[in-house]
């Protein structure tokens, strides 16, 4: 399908401040150039109760914000992990998207600050992504939450930190989550697929972006090749929690997306994916100018209901 209209619109809004490409700026600059796409989200909905919180992490304390929907609980949980290439974004940058599946899903949002890179390099963000999700599956009662109904999901490089929690806890024989919400997920260093080739400019996120978002992140090239970092190469997806993959026409990260998506249901795991034609990357994000990006939110809500309703 052609590029969707609202989105080439976005393109054009984006493009004409003449801001120097991601790639080609320094960290600090990308990130305080990140924080204007916030409004991308749309007006945050209100959200019967917000709480900012510190969590206990593998080195010093995590923070994370956690969203109440109205109701009497114990509520199901979506422990969320926050993208931008691990080195960009943070729980205010995804709070509108937080809010709206609080609400909509009806279920407790964990929103998780992990450490960023380069300050902080593999495998600190997925070791507190982690440690986060069993620090809810472990005392969920103290937020109202229902242990015995958490999930883990995220967008981008919260989709692949979600992956990867899935995988630690399944190798570690530890308490492990339901459902993973895998949004366009990052789930290879860099792989040479007909998405990467076909949208590496001029859709929001290049391939020069991706280099340099790995470039930061990983401490060295044999990095690549653990699964905690590329889920995509780990041998065995077998006895994994039940995933929805949602993938944009236009992302350089969609065949990645779909591979994995692919490989969960090889290997038995109940899988959904669905690819939202005409988007680009981060449309999940930015429901506030794209039709689409609402019609994501409303399926990813919809199908975290069921799961927890046991559906």
């Amino acid at each position: 399908m052609p590029l969707d209209p609202q989105a080439q619109a976005l393109l054009a809004l984006i493009a004409a401040p003449g801001m120097p490409p991601l790639h080609a700026q320094s960290v600090a600059d990308a990130r305080a150039a990140v924080l204007a796409f916030a409004q991308l989200g749309g007006d945050p909905e209100s959200v019967s109760q917000i709480e900012d919180r510190q969590l206990p992490g593998p080195d010093g304390t995590i923070p994370v914000r956690i969203y109440t929907p109205a109701g009497s609980g114990p509520f199901p949980v979506l422990v969320f992990f926050h993208g931008g290439g691990w080195v960009l974004c943070n729980i205010d940058t995804h709070d509108p998207v937080c809010r709206s599946l609080a609400n909509a899903a009806g279920c407790i949002v964990v929103s998780v600050d992990y450490r960023l890179a380069p300050e902080a390099r593999f495998p600190a963000a997925a070791d507190d992504c982690y440690a986060a999700t069993q620090w809810v599956m472990g005392s969920a009662h103290l937020i109202n939450g229902d242990a015995k109904r958490v999930a883990v999901g995220g967008d981008s490089a919260g989709g692949n930190l979600a992956a990867v929690v899935a995988l630690m806890a399944r190798d570690r024989g530890a308490a492990a989550p339901i459902f993973q919400l895998l949004v366009y997920p990052v789930t290879d260093h860099l792989p040479d697929t007909p998405s990467s080739r076909e949208n590496r400019d001029g859709y929001f996120l290049t391939g020069d972006d991706m280099v340099w978002f790995w470039s930061h992140y990983l401490s060295n090239e044999s990095d690549a090749a653990n699964p905690y970092a590329c889920p995509l190469r780990a041998e065995n997806l077998a006895g994994l929690p039940a995933a929805l993959v949602i993938t944009a026409e236009f992302d350089p990260l969609r065949d990645e997306g779909e591979m994995y998506a692919v490989r969960l249901r090889d290997a038995g795991v109940k899988t959904g994916s669905v690819r939202y034609d005409g988007m680009i990357h981060g449309f999940f994000s930015m429901a506030g100018f794209l039709e689409q990006g609402r019609n994501a939110l409303a399926l990813a809500a919809a199908e975290l209901r069921s799961v927890f309703a046991g559906g």
